[in-house]
């Protein structure tokens, strides 16, 4: 089954990738928005996220790893609403900011641009790994499954 590779959003000062460190884990809680919502529960266990600073910062700042799949969010009183497992992988080398992106000949049609309001949203592998290239950092291989 092939890997998804998505880019989240979070405010460094409400949930900063340190802390995403620091934590080791966590779910990604308060996605509010539909189309959003959508690409939380289309997330799959071993697919990778860019963790992306908002409004601070807007740069990508990391990869993590989608840990845990769809459930119901805990912090909403409708079960409509998911969060998804994230645990953090690798810090990027060297963020790469939003105007970078927006810049990038190789990224016309990337989501974070076209759809910039979602906090979560789909990339395509090409995309993924030329973010990456542009941030110094080596897109970790897929983990082998246990027997």
């Amino acid at each position: 089954m092939a890997r998804g590779y998505w880019l989240v959003k979070s405010e460094p000062y409400k949930y900063s990738w340190d802390q995403l460190v620091k934590d080791g884990k966590t779910y990604w809680d308060g996605v509010r928005n539909y189309e959003a919502r959508n690409n939380l529960a289309a997330m799959k266990k071993g697919d990778l996220a860019f963790y992306y600073h908002s409004n601070e910062g807007k740069e990508v700042v990391g990869i993590a790893e989608i840990v845990g799949e769809a459930y119901p969010d805990p912090t909403a009183d409708d079960p409509q609403w998911v969060v998804v497992d994230v645990a953090p992988l690798v810090p990027f080398a060297q963020p790469v900011t939003l105007a970078t992106i927006k810049a990038d000949p190789k990224l016309p049609e990337i989501a974070l641009v076209r759809r910039g309001r979602l906090s979560v949203v789909p990339l395509t592998s090409a995309e993924f790994r030329h973010v990456a290239k542009l941030g110094k950092t080596k897109v970790p291989p897929a983990r082998k499954a246990n027997p």
